[in-house]
């Protein structure tokens, strides 16, 4: 199987929504080369480490997705060539806006982006390693980790930083989890290693299943994460504290109704890959089916939610 690549010349401020568009095409995982990020305030264990390339153009940033080639391939090229060009009627400014394109090999598209996928920091403690790189973790630095292949979740993402950092906020020694769309299993190993006494992974996709497995396993956590091939939440019969789904708004409104039946009274739906835009919706969607919401969190184009199943009785 071939898969194209596809890098467009942009400029920072339109990251985030060339980004959305290539995820709304089905892109496999987005790479993003911003040179801005030079210039902004790094975390102090990694300013050595930042090296300035010769003749970089800062008015410039290059996002770079990967779509299989199919039957639907040129239409979905299309799609994301006219939308980027909308952009500017929203007040974006897209600098170059120039599209190009290449075919990759199966296994040459699996590793072109690992030259730019380095363990990333999240929240107060968590770090993301690739599988690949070395790093020796500071003292209370919880480290996952991670080989994504051809699924979902790198810890890149806003989505799943969101989630990531109010799983670490809300997550208590002994919670009971499920994690819904669970792709690499980055979520559900991460509430493993923050101390869940058991954590069920789901994903309808047969990759992100075999993926995560491999995931579980790599972090030793298989007698905690169990990995399942299933939807949503069918076929699971017991309640958990904490249920996780970083999916996308229309799905997390249909989960409303389904996620009070796996969820202990008082317990907490963690919601991401919510876009802005969306956001109401969600709310409304949450609250007509007996939530409370505790916290939003943003970053870029996405939201974050934090609900809590309100008592029985109220």
């Amino acid at each position: 199987m071939n898969w194209v690549e596809i890098k467009i010349k942009t400029s920072t401020e339109a990251i985030e929504a060339i980004s959305n568009i290539f995820y709304e095409a089905g892109v496999m995982g987005v790479v993003i080369e911003d040179p801005r990020d030079y210039l902004r305030p790094q975390d102090e264990k990694q300013w050595d480490y930042v090296e300035i390339p010769e003749g970089i153009d800062f008015e410039e940033a290059v996002v770079t997705g990967y779509l299989v080639e199919d039957s639907s391939l040129a239409e979905r090229v299309r799609e994301i060539g006219e939308r980027v060009k909308q952009l500017p009627e929203y007040g974006l400014n897209i600098g170059k806006g120039e599209m190009a394109m290449a075919t990759v090999s199966d296994t040459d598209w699996a590793n072109a982006w690992k030259k730019y996928y380095k363990p990333t920091h999240i929240g107060k403690s968590l770090v993301v390693k690739p599988s690949w790189e070395v790093y020796r973790p500071e003292a209370g630095e919880i480290v996952i980790d991670l080989d994504p292949g051809m699924a979902f979740g790198t810890g890149t993402h806003e989505t799943t930083r969101l989630c990531m950092e109010l799983l670490e906020k809300y997550m208590k020694s002994g919670f009971a989890v499920i994690d819904i769309g669970c792709g690499s299993g980055i979520l559900s190993i991460a509430a493993g290693k923050l101390g869940a006494s058991h954590v069920v992974a789901i994903d309808r996709d047969d990759v992100a299943v075999k993926v995560a497995r491999e995931n579980v396993e790599r972090n030793n956590l298989s007698s905690v994460v169990k990995v399942l091939r299933g939807d949503r939440l069918q076929n699971i019969s017991f309640k958990a504290d904490i249920i996780m789904a970083n999916i996308i708004a229309d799905v997390i409104i249909e989960l409303s109704e389904e996620v009070p039946l796996n969820l202990k009274e008082g317990g907490l739906f963690l919601a991401s890959g919510i876009i802005k835009d969306r956001k109401l919706s969600v709310v409304e969607a949450l609250e007509k089916n007996g939530f409370d919401m505790v916290e939003e969190s943003e970053k870029g184009e996405w939201v974050a939610l934090v609900s809590k199943q309100a008592p029985i009785g109220n």
